[in-house]
């Protein structure tokens, strides 16, 4: 479907602009959102800046999410599973401010000494490679919601149908070049889906060509 994240980035730039989308700010979750987030970012000549959350993983399971939080500590808790796994709050507690603190590290590395752009009262457009269960993203609308945006707007190269739905009721407007019926992982949907290294996340941050 896409060849590489940045092919991915030119198509959701073009399908912004068939929306005649207009936003302030490009928000990319690390580290696979930077290089889609740095076409959309020089497509709309906007800022880059980075957006970043955690997933909460049950305790005998860390990849099945039972929530999120992002960096400033806001949480998505996904509540039936919580109770349906009977796990205790001393352990979501101590999971939430490990993986807050974290993602605020992240946020610490790739950004180094240069402070956050400013979000009230703007319309932000936060960006990935693509969404799978949605936990990690949820957070980061909710984050951004938080700090006083006018509207964000979720912007994907693809997810599942299921997931835009539940993401359409976080955020203002989700937008995603194609959602297959059959999903199993993002990845299956590029030809190349390489680790982003910190070096390269970061080097999309301060530089402005794709």
């Amino acid at each position: 479907m896409f060849q590489t994240r940045t092919e991915a980035g030119r198509q959701l730039a073009r399908l912004l602009d068939d929306y005649d989308v207009e936003a302030d700010v490009v928000l990319a979750i690390p580290r696979g959102g930077l290089p889609v987030g740095r076409v959309v970012a020089n497509s709309l000549q906007i800022p880059l800046d980075i957006v970043s959350a955690r997933k909460i993983g049950a305790p005998q399971n860390p990849e099945l999410a039972v929530g999120a939080v992002a960096s400033d500590g806001t949480v998505w808790r996904n509540e039936p599973l919580i109770g349906e796994l009977a796990i205790e709050d001393t352990y979501l507690e101590d999971q939430i401010e490990h993986q807050r603190q974290a993602a605020l590290d992240k946020i610490k590395r790739y950004r180094g000494e240069r402070p956050p752009l400013e979000y009230s009262g703007k319309t932000v457009l936060i960006v990935d490679d693509g969404v799978a269960t949605g936990a990690t993203t949820i957070a980061c609308i909710r984050q951004i919601n938080n700090a006083g945006a006018e509207r964000v707007i979720l912007a994907i190269p693809v997810a599942p149908p299921e997931t835009i739905e539940k993401l359409r009721s976080e955020a203002d407007d989700v937008i995603c070049v194609e959602s297959p019926p059959h999903f199993g992982a993002v990845g299956q949907f590029y030809e190349s889906f390489e680790q982003v290294s910190d070096e390269r996340a970061k080097a999309y941050l301060d530089r402005t060509e794709d």
